[in-house]
């Protein structure tokens, strides 16, 4: 007997209504949660065979009730490859958050969720997409699994999920803004012109939390050096933190401190790494004793290590005496190994301060709060990008911010807001000043771009005061 046909995939809805009281303001919105079919034409001998379902793109959506149908609208993206949606949803744009102190630690199981003053609700709709792979989003049965598990392939899902999203509720009049945090900047760098060139999609703006537009700064490969000058910043502001440089360093501002760090990673720095093995003992030992001063680590340390010190390496190294080792995500958080004669750290303290209460977060505000039915697997945190295809991009580096020039240049009313962690180990706030610097762009436009920088890690916004001045300067971005 044969096999009954699998049943056609369907989309799949719930919503409710609520109120998020903000000072004297009380917003009423919906509250949604659903499933969108992804179609795409298939050809065969150059003939249109019709459109078949490819996958099920998850999102959840708030939107404010009595409203005006101009209002604008905020897609957002974190990142990984492989994240939910959760981090940007429950962290700093929904109406409900993880509570948090204001250090930006989670507390103790089983958490809680508070409604967010700082939402972005009260001057936009939101719309939480996870990509195929990571949420409730997968590709449909009898499809490639991986199939959008690559760089190409994630965008084309994304911007046909966004355009198709657009037309159902009826909002191509809406000012449209794009936020994407991580690998999710990646894509929005890359979507404000692929949107431009394939939808005929114009945004308003777009946002870049903690930025990732160019691979080059931040993978420590051999003979690459440009991410040991990108980091030293973020490393002298994580040793000014945890107190571990000399009095007259720590005397000063941490911004006054990486000010001084970016002299010299960019000065001296800079050309002792350039002339490799040219570089003479002595001037050696003095870059390194610089080096030492800004960071924290130790001169000979830094000599034996070619004065090249990796990131993982720092985690372990920097409070290698006190038997702590520092965040990736959040330098400002510390743990523990098994011991402390390691070179690498066993995990990222600063994650793993987050990720049981997002957990609670997200299931408690899909089932409690939204009606979600059904118990599969919501993946948080997909470890796709430990097998992401890079195609196109074979033997070189990844770089959207070439896109983002294009899509400045094209669309010159397009302003861009760029947001950066000072305590960030992922992707350091120098990594992104790099990145703008060499888009090339005409300088009429280079005043479009406006980038902030905040006393906190990669997700700035578990900070309660980088949060509440992050969330304002975004409302000035969207009212603008």
């Amino acid at each position: 007997m044969a096999d009954a046909p699998a049943p056609a995939p369907t989309e799949s809805r719930v919503e409710r209504e609520h109120s998020l009281q903000i000072g004297a303001q009380t917003l009423r919105y919906r509250a949604s949660a659903g499933t969108l079919l992804l179609r795409e034409p298939e050809l065969k001998d150059g003939t249109l065979q019709g459109e078949p379902v490819k996958a099920q793109v998850f999102y959840t959506a708030y939107t404010l009730l009595d409203a005006p149908p101009n209002r604008p609208i905020l897609f957002s993206l974190n990142g990984g490859p492989g994240s939910s949606s959760v981090w940007l949803h429950l962290g700093l744009l929904g109406p409900q958050r993880v509570h948090s102190d204001a250090l930006g630690d989670c507390g103790q199981p089983p958490y809680a969720l508070v409604d967010n003053e700082d939402s972005l609700l009260t001057h936009a709709d939101l719309v939480f997409i996870d990509p195929v792979g990571t949420g409730f989003s997968r590709m449909v049965e009898g499809q490639k699994a991986t199939e959008y598990h690559e760089v190409q392939r994630d965008l084309d899902a994304i911007a046909d999920f966004m355009r198709r999203y657009l037309t159902r509720e009826g909002r191509w009049g809406s000012p449209k803004y794009l936020l994407g945090e991580s690998y999710g900047s990646t894509r929005a760098a890359a979507l404000a012109r692929q949107l431009q060139e394939k939808c005929e999609l114009m945004l308003n703006g777009v946002v870049l939390v903690s930025p990732a537009m160019d691979f080059q700064t931040f993978s420590f490969d051999r003979g690459n050096d440009l991410p040991y000058l990108c980091f030293l910043p973020t490393y002298a502001a994580t040793a000014w933190y945890h107190q571990a440089l000399a009095p007259e360093l720590q005397a000063l501002t941490v911004e006054a401190l990486i000010e001084r760090a970016q002299a010299f990673a960019l000065g001296p720095y800079a050309s002792a790494l350039l002339l490799g093995d040219r570089l003479g003992q002595a001037q050696a030992r003095e870059v390194a004793a610089q080096a030492a001063e800004l960071t924290g680590l130790d001169a000979d340390y830094l000599l034996r290590c070619h004065l090249r010190v990796d990131d993982e390496r720092f985690f372990k190294q920097l409070l290698r005496g006190r038997g702590l080792v520092v965040g990736r995500l959040d330098s400002r958080f510390t743990g523990h190994d098994r011991d402390d004669v390691g070179e690498k750290a066993e995990d990222d303290p600063s994650y793993t301060n987050l990720a049981g209460a997002y957990r609670v977060g997200l299931e408690r505000t899909l089932h409690e709060r939204l009606g979600w039915m059904g118990d599969a697997p919501y993946h948080l945190l997909a470890p796709l990008y430990k097998s992401w295809s890079y195609k196109g991009f074979e033997n070189k580096y990844l770089h959207t911010g070439e896109l983002l020039r294009q899509a400045l240049h094209h669309q010159p009313s397009l302003r861009v807001y760029v947001a950066c962690g000072q305590f960030d180990l992922a992707t350091p706030p120098d990594a992104a000043l790099h990145s703008l610097a060499h888009m090339a762009l005409r300088p009429h436009l280079k005043g479009q771009i406006r980038m902030a920088q905040f006393p906190a890690g990669h997700m700035m916004y578990i900070h309660a005061e980088s949060r509440r001045r992050l969330a304002a300067e975004l409302r000035e971005f969207i009212q603008a």
